[in-house]
């Protein structure tokens, strides 16, 4: 129903008053032109129309943005009259500030008239869904899980006809429905769906970062305002109307509402604490003189009404039903829908049989405004009265109602908060917690719930808020437990020097005190400290500290934090003992997410990247089942590493694209950096070097500003790599020698493994063999005491290209002899140096053999830098197979497709769906098969058939 239009039953028009105040056109039952609000915004309506005329070609997402009263609604409105007009199925909500506690309020409300289409979902997502609008009991769904069955539910309803969403005042929605809106936004364009939103400026929301398309809202000129303002008040005088164009300063609702409040005195109209504001300088907000015109309307009616209307403005539903029963506990007395036609020929409201709808948000905050808090936290207890269906929501109301500390209320909260979590909301479970504290009495308790708080929030990624709570926490009586708990909480928004021993000393002193009562605690707080020696890499004494800590939590060694933490913080030294603990979990049968993730950190850090491939594969496969977006982050910013240094080039810059879109999603910066260290590394591998350039001095950026040794490293590598592939072999191996000085402050003896091979290949190229042999003689000490494979294959390829000419070939055959199956690109560089050497020989038969098997590897690999120097090598042997001079060869099928496209084609040449493909990579399958749609001509084949061909293994 239009907001302007009164409901059946409720559209008489009151009389015009006797005094001093001219009538306003609707009070005469002259209403402007529906289309007065659009004045001025003939561009701003085109676009949101041209969006819903074109749902069924391209799905689109618009977050259309201004003060209040600029017109947000408006726009919003003519989408819905678009929508309706063209025949598609049309879901609406708005955010309402007193619900924002309430988990999936909003996007139950959003899709309760397609609900029933949920039964066409996979069985997790249709479960996920249910439970998290409490239709079915369940283990916690994982939001993002959620998310994907919105996605999907919308994507089944628009194979019938487009599906338009238009959701208004985004800001006060409940977190978990702004971030499943948020994640829907990201993946419409594959759809027949429309998503149209509205938010406040000067609020923050999860659509403001999810990348749509932005329509920013400004005053209306002087010409349109005048043709507004005539088009509603051509009763003004022309002083007036001078005065309402000064004070509305081109706000379309200021131009509708401030005249119908208007006196003709203009003395009076303008003196301070009229309903007008004051005409003198640096007047009140536009927003406060609107709420100020809205409010001058209630004093005229009946105390019934208001009575009515202020429970309606507390409750975030607008169920007619529930307002009126509510209003009848609030006033004690039978109260029906008559009451709210006065309200209506007011213009505040209207309604229907079944909704309640306030004309504009500021006609709610004027009536919670113009009230006292007393009659507010009234109608708030009277509200949840009526709620005894719905448990969370009388919790809530009730806690709302309460003004000091209340144990039972507190308890409730608490309690609700663990049901909060139970259906997947997080972020409500932090608010029926932060509202539990409030009502605490006990000061130990109720830091002890702040903590609770804080905790949830460090899994969200939200640095901001966990630093807010703890900062509350620590005020209050905590004990020892509680005060363990806070300092490892202080890890997530900790933004001191990744290098200080010691804050890693005060996380080891913590968790030895910790052990005796949290085990669990202990190993958190431990796995903290070993991620910054990790990414710090401080002494070896400090991280020894780590390692003995972890050693001493008897029983703890089939954890899998004991694993990781001995693992990161010492992983040449540890490597043997973690190898063991890897082997003896035996995690072939394991299916936790969590516990694959760890073990396969572990493994990574190791070196042993054969073992970590397969466990961060299963992992993510885990992740991608369970819809834990988060930890999938984590999985993929790690794999791409792994994938880097077993040669899948391909498959690792598509795992870092996906983990870098994942860490801006789920908020992970320190993982988004992660997967930039690969993707720099890439990008220098591939010989995109300006690119490289800028990714590695982003990494030094990190490096400098936080003590962050880790991306200072991958920086190094990012630009020797660069260096060589320009054949500057000089300049590659003075960078990538830094790595392997001690003194260096870029020197990282775990991320230094990748970079051997290179630098062994740039001290032969730079006349810098006998320092290049140094380096290799002192690692050759360290691989004595791990097995770390990663370094053992580099010093595999490092021995041979640096022997002498009399020790050269034994030194090549002995090299290529070895395992190395799952490392395609040390065994091509191999037979490359191999190759070059025998050619060098006068030997070119001899050499043909391991450069065309090179070649063969390279091309697959797609690592055009040593792919040119093979095929220039066997020309050089006479050979005629390879390309000539100047030809200019197609590209490998792979590097046609974007990174997502690749993903998706490996998939369908498994043999996937594409719903099994939209599942995995949380799509809808008409999104894939739009993917799919550009991949078939980009690659020349017309099957699924001709794919699977293509993404076939390599034999």
């Amino acid at each position: 129903m239009p907001v302007l239009q009164s409901p059946p039953g409720a559209d008489d028009r009151a009389p015009a008053r006797s005094g001093s105040r001219r009538p306003h056109p609707y009070e005469t039952g002259r209403p402007p032109r529906t289309d007065a609000f659009l004045v001025g915004r003939e561009v701003e309506r085109q676009l949101v129309v041209g969006a819903v005329d074109g749902a069924d070609k391209r799905g689109q997402a618009l977050l259309i943005t201004g003060e209040p009263g600029i017109g947000k609604s408006s726009l919003l409105r003519a989408a819905s009259q678009r929508a309706r007009e063209r025949g598609c199925c049309l879901l609406e909500a708005t955010g309402v500030e007193s619900e924002e506690g309430l988990a999936f309020a909003g996007l139950q409300l959003l899709l309760r008239p397609v609900i029933a289409a949920v039964r066409t979902l996979p069985p997790a997502q249709r479960k996920a869904l249910a439970t998290a609008f409490g239709l079915e009991e369940g283990p916690a769904p994982q939001p993002f899980l959620v998310g994907l069955a919105a996605l999907n539910l919308l994507s089944e309803v628009a194979g019938t006809r487009p599906v338009v969403l238009v959701v208004d005042d985004v800001q006060w929605l409940d977190r978990p429905t702004a971030e499943a809106l948020a994640f829907l936004a990201r993946r419409l364009a594959g759809d027949p769906v429309v998503m149209v939103a509205g938010l406040r400026t000067g609020h923050d929301s999860s659509l403001l970062h999810a990348g749509l398309e932005a329509v920013e809202l400004q005053g209306l000129d002087d010409v349109a305002s005048r043709d507004l303002l005539g088009a509603v008040a051509d009763h003004l005088d022309e002083v007036d109307r001078e005065q309402v164009l000064r004070l509305a300063s081109g706000n379309p609702l200021a131009l509708v509402e401030l005249p119908a409040s208007w006196r003709s005195d203009r003395t009076a109209a303008t003196r301070p604490g009229s309903s007008l504001g004051d005409a003198v300088p640096a007047p009140a907000p536009l927003s406060a003189r609107l709420e100020r015109a809205f409010a001058a309307r209630l004093p005229e009616l009946a105390p019934a009404t208001r009575d009515a209307l202020l429970v309606a403005a507390v409750d975030a539903e607008d169920e007619l039903a529930e307002v009126l029963g509510a209003a009848s506990v609030f006033t004690g007395a039978p109260v029906h829908a008559a009451v709210l036609e006065p309200a209506v020929r007011a213009r505040l409201l209207t309604f229907d049989h079944a909704r309640v709808r306030f004309r504009h948000p500021l006609v709610r905050s004027a009536i919670l405004q113009s009230e006292s808090a007393s009659r507010r936290r009234a109608a708030c207890a009277a509200l949840a009265e009526v709620l005894g269906d719905q448990p969370w929501r009388r919790t809530w109301y009730r806690a709302q109602a309460t003004t000091g500390p209340d144990e039972a209320v507190a308890d409730e909260l608490e309690t609700a908060h663990a049901e909060n979590l139970r259906r997947g909301s997080v972020t409500a479970a932090i608010s029926a917690l932060e509202r539990s504290a409030q009502l605490t009495g006990s000061s130990a308790r109720r830091g002890h719930r702040l903590l609770l708080a804080a905790e949830l929030g460090f899994g969200l990624g939200e640095a901001d808020l966990v630093t807010r709570l703890l900062g509350e926490a620590e005020a209050h009586a905590l004990g020892e437990l509680d005060r363990a708990r806070l300092e490892w909480l202080r890890e997530l928004p900790d933004d001191t020097d990744l290098r200080s021993a010691r804050r890693i000393t005060e996380l080891v002193d913590l968790a030895r005190r910790a052990a005796t009562v949290d085990v669990d605690l202990a190993l958190d707080l431990l796995v903290a400290a070993a991620l910054r020696c990790h990414w710090g890499w401080p002494t070896s004494g400090v991280r020894d500290r780590v390692v003995t800590a972890v050693a001493g939590l008897a029983g703890t060694e089939t954890d899998p934090r004991h694993v990781a933490a001995l693992a990161v913080a010492q992983p040449l030294l540890q490597g043997r003992r973690v190898g063991n603990l890897l082997s003896r979990a035996g995690s072939s049968g394991q299916t936790d997410p969590e516990a694959l993730a760890l073990h396969g950190m572990a493994a990574f850090a190791v070196g042993d990247q054969p073992l970590a491939a397969d466990l961060l594969r299963r992992a993510g496969a885990a992740c991608r089942r369970e819809g834990r977006l988060g930890l999938l982050t984590q999985v993929l910013a790690l794999g791409s590493a792994v994938g880097m240094d077993l040669g899948d080039w391909r498959g690792a810059a598509a795992a870092a694209d996906e983990a870098h879109r994942l860490a801006a999603e789920t908020r992970q910066p320190t993982w988004r950096a992660g997967s930039t260290m690969t993707v720099a590394r890439g990008h220098a591998l591939r010989g995109e070097i300006a690119v490289a350039r800028r990714l590695a001095a982003g990494l030094e950026n990190d490096a400098g500003a936080r003590g962050n040794v880790c991306a200072g490293a991958s920086a190094l590598l990012a630009r020797g790599f660069a260096l060589l592939d320009e054949r500057r072999h000089a300049e590659a191996y003075a960078v990538l020698r830094r790595l392997f000085d001690h003194e260096d402050p870029c020197c990282h003896e775990r991320e230094r493994m990748p970079g051997i091979m290179f630098l062994a290949e740039a001290g032969v190229r730079a006349g810098r063999r006998e320092d290049a042999r140094s380096v290799v003689a002192e690692l050759e000490d360290a691989a004595r005491a791990t097995p770390s494979p990663l370094l053992q294959v580099h010093l595999v390829y490092a021995r041979a290209v640096l022997a002498d000419d009399a020790r050269a070939e034994p030194a090549y055959r002995s090299a290529l002899e070895h395992d190395l199956a799952r490392w395609p690109l040390v065994r091509a560089r191999l037979e490359l140096a191999y190759g070059s050497w025998l050619r060098r020989r006068r030997r070119p038969s001899d050499a043909r053999v391991p450069l065309r098997s090179a070649l063969e590897t390279l091309e697959w690999i797609g690592a055009s830098t040593w792919l040119d120097q093979a095929r220039a090598e066997l020309r050089a042997t006479g050979d005629r197979t390879s390309s000539r001079d100047g030809v200019r060869r197609e590209p490998a099928w792979q590097d046609r497709l974007t990174a997502q496209e690749l993903q998706i084609a490996r998939l369908a040449g498994e043999g996937l769906s594409n719903r099994e493909i939209g599942e995995r990579l949380f799509m809808s399958h008409r999104t894939v098969g739009a993917h799919l749609r550009h991949v078939f001509p980009k690659l020349g084949i017309t099957s699924r058939v001709q794919l699977a061909a293509l993404v076939a293994p390599r034999r």
